[in-house]
Parts: C-alpha cells; sequence; structure tokens
C-alpha cells in the first residue's frame, strides 16, 4: 500500500492541559501552515465539520481545536496524527480557577472565578451536571471518539488507546515526552520538525487555589473517572516505552 500524501497533525486542546504550550511549538515549526478554529459542541459530533475544515485548508498541516468532540475524521489518501494531552484533574482544576480568576473575559466561568474562592468555584460548577469543567471532564472528553453503549469510562479508556495507536497520547507532567513521540511519528514527513521547552499561558499557584482536605476528597469523588483514566493512559505510555 503506498502513503498518504498528504499527513496532518491534529492538536485536540484540552483546557489547562499545556495545550497553548503545544500549539506555541506547532507554530513556531509550520509558520501560517499552523491554523486553529473552534465549533458548536451541542449537536454532539462535529466529524463532518472537521473533516470539511482538513479538506478545505489544503496548504496546512497542523490543526488546533479546543472544540472537537469525535469520532476522528477518516480522509481519503490523508493520514491524521492526533495528539491530545492529559492531565491530573485536581491540578487541571486549580490550574483553570486561576486563569480564568486572571482571564479578561465576561464568560460564567471567569465571573465565577473572581467572584468565588476555589471551593466555591468547584461548588458551583459542581452543582450543574450539565458543566463538566470539574467533573470528569478529560473522561468525557475523550469518550467522544468512541461513540457506543459503553460507559463513559469505558469509551474514554478506548478513545486513549484509539490515540495512542493511530497518533500521540500525552501527559502534561511528561510534556517533552509527548513532543519526541510526534517527532517520531512525523520525522518521515516533517524531518525537520524540533522543540524547545516553552511554557505559554501559564499561572502562578496562589493561596486562593489551594486544595484543603475537605475540597481535595470533594474533587477526587467527583473525578474518579478522570483519575482512573489517567492511570490508564500511563500504563499504556509505560507499555510502549518497554516495547521500543
Amino acid at each position: 500500500m503506498s502513503p498518504p500524501s498528504r499527513t496532518v497533525i491534529l492538536h485536540c486542546h484540552l483546557f489547562k492541559n499545556a495545550g497553548t504550550s503545544l500549539d506555541h511549538i506547532l507554530k513556531q515549526n509550520f509558520g501560517d501552515r499552523w491554523v486553529t478554529r473552534e465549533f458548536d459542541m451541542g449537536q454532539g459530533s462535529n466529524t463532518d465539520q472537521v473533516e470539511d475544515w482538513i479538506l478545505t485548508s489544503p496548504k496546512a498541516v497542523a490543526f488546533s481545536s479546543h472544540t472537537v468532540t469525535g469520532p476522528l475524521p477518516v480522509i481519503s489518501d490523508t493520514e491524521i496524527v492526533p495528539i491530545l494531552l492529559l492531565r491530573e484533574p485536581l491540578s487541571r482544576i486549580s490550574s483553570a480557577y486561576r486563569f480564568e480568576r486572571n482571564q479578561q473575559a465576561d464568560t460564567f466561568g471567569a465571573k465565577l472565578a473572581k467572584e468565588s474562592d476555589l471551593a466555591g468555584y468547584v461548588s458551583s460548577r459542581l452543582a450543574n451536571p450539565q458543566d463538566r469543567q470539574c467533573q470528569n471532564f478529560q473522561s468525557w472528553r475523550l469518550a467522544m471518539f468512541c461513540p457506543g453503549p459503553e460507559t463513559e469510562l469505558q469509551r474514554a479508556k478506548a478513545g486513549a488507546a484509539l490515540i495512542n495507536d493511530v497518533g500521540v497520547l500525552g501527559l502534561v507532567e511528561a510534556f517533552d515526552q509527548a513532543l519526541m513521540a510526534l517527532q517520531r511519528r512525523v520525522e518521515d514527513v516533517f524531518p525537520d520538525f524540533a522543540w524547545q521547552q516553552v511554557r505559554a499561558n501559564t499561572t502562578t499557584k496562589s493561596s486562593e487555589s489551594r486544595l484543603d482536605q475537605s475540597l481535595r476528597q470533594q474533587l477526587e469523588n467527583a473525578n474518579a473517572d478522570d483519575l482512573s483514566l489517567l492511570r490508564h493512559a500511563q500504563k499504556l505510555l509505560c507499555a510502549d516505552q518497554l516495547s521500543d
């Protein structure tokens, strides 16, 4: 079988998972061939819209979006290399709170963070079952790549395995390893792909975002699936390293 005539990188950018740093590296490598766009998540899958985005951007090679819901597009004669980073969920939530507290925006999250301490922010978001920002956010997003009758956690683990098989599944705490994996994955097509350590869109820890024991327990309970997903991802990546 002949190789595809086109290879593209699809960065599935999860909020506060070092995605801005990854986008910075992609833009450094590809310039105006790195593109970004957001999609409506309210109608479920937006696979057709993502496919159309790739097809109508023939010069682009790196695509980034916070709102790709999956499943991954399948495009004739095109290899799509997804990359997605996961993060320890309690650290992600604390980081999201700090970011929204400092963000100059009129969104619900930004206003709530400015009006509340971390406990109030978390409690308000957990009170709305449709708000997934503080409740198994990463499991919710990964599960979208594998629709089916299984539980959300089962589908999330399948989604993580899928990303790992066809692209790059990475961990925020092992950012450099994820970039090394991406480099290996695309080196035949993009032999000049390179990077240096970068920290973009980071926020400094503050007393307002510290987790006391009660809040930590509340978040661990609300994010049990995300904690399980993280352990699953760590095992996948460990198995890959042993097989190299």
